[in-house]
């Protein structure tokens, strides 16, 4: 019996994706794109709307380490936080692959459904990675803020190296590509949650003092004479520069001096 072709629409979660993998099996369809409850595409297929069920996610999420092993699981799970076009559609694919094929599956490469996703997600890591560097936070009452605009859904990836190296600070870092915010306190607990509207208030004395010291710091190290331009987009791209203080500047950018000192020329 041939598979019927539909459009899914689901709510955009992950467990929403899987239930949808459940709905595909059980019913034998076959899924011709996967829409959203917000946005307003619309599709020549015919649509069934798919409410999320934890109980069919964790049933599908269960059988792909069983049939694909853990890093075909991975592979599906941090492909979900791509920005890979059409990537549910993408995922679906390779989990029928790796269905058929088992663990090997994610050494499959010279498979396109394969090599596809595992692209996806290699870009997802390196702009993880970028981030754990490129991140600056801002203390607002003893709270770290930080605002971020990644391409990909990179907040997962980042929780486990902020948690560890602000154990003991509660921090705030919000995603505007993607409209959520991962939020820490003391003692290891977190949420990633979605956040309609966020705003920074405006920082004190004492933070504008610290940022203004990191910018002249950042211009007292550079050499001018080996200024190389091209060189430090590489390694630093522009698309990052928005959220990092060295590149930011304010009205007051020299910083406060202690009482009972002077600055000397």
């Amino acid at each position: 019996m041939p598979w019927t072709q539909v459009a899914y629409r689901y709510d955009g979660s992950f467990g929403g994706f899987l239930t949808c993998v459940y709905e595909s099996y059980v019913h034998r369809e076959a899924p011709a794109c996967f829409l959203t409850q917000e946005e307003g595409r619309f599709s020549l297929w015919p649509e069934r709307p798919v409410d999320t069920s934890p109980v069919h996610a964790r049933r599908v999420y269960r059988s792909l380490h069983e049939k694909m092993g853990r890093e075909g699981r991975s592979l599906i799970t941090q492909g979900f936080l791509t920005c890979l076009p059409e990537r549910e559609l993408h995922l679906w694919r390779l989990i029928q692959l790796g269905y058929e094929q088992g663990p090997k599956v994610a050494q499959l490469l010279t498979d396109a459904r394969v090599l596809t996703v595992r692209k996806a997600v290699q870009q997802l890591q390196s702009e993880a990675h970028q981030f754990k560097g490129f991140v600056r936070f801002s203390d607002q009452d003893g709270l770290l803020i930080g605002e971020i605009s990644p391409k990909n859904r990179v907040l997962p990836l980042l929780r486990p190296h902020f948690c560890a190296r602000y154990a003991g600070a509660p921090l705030v870092l919000y995603d505007r590509t993607h409209g959520e915010a991962l939020f820490t306190r003391s003692g290891g607990h977190w949420t990633i949650t979605p956040v309609d509207d966020f705003h920074i208030s405006a920082p004190g004395q004492e933070e504008r003092d610290f940022r203004a010291l990191w910018r002249r710091f950042y211009d007292t190290v550079a050499i001018q004479g080996r200024e190389n331009p091209r060189c430090r987009m590489t390694h630093m791209p522009k698309r990052f520069w928005g959220d990092m203080t060295e590149f930011q500047r304010e009205e007051n950018d020299a910083p406060s001096l202690p009482r009972g000192r002077k600055e000397t020329s």
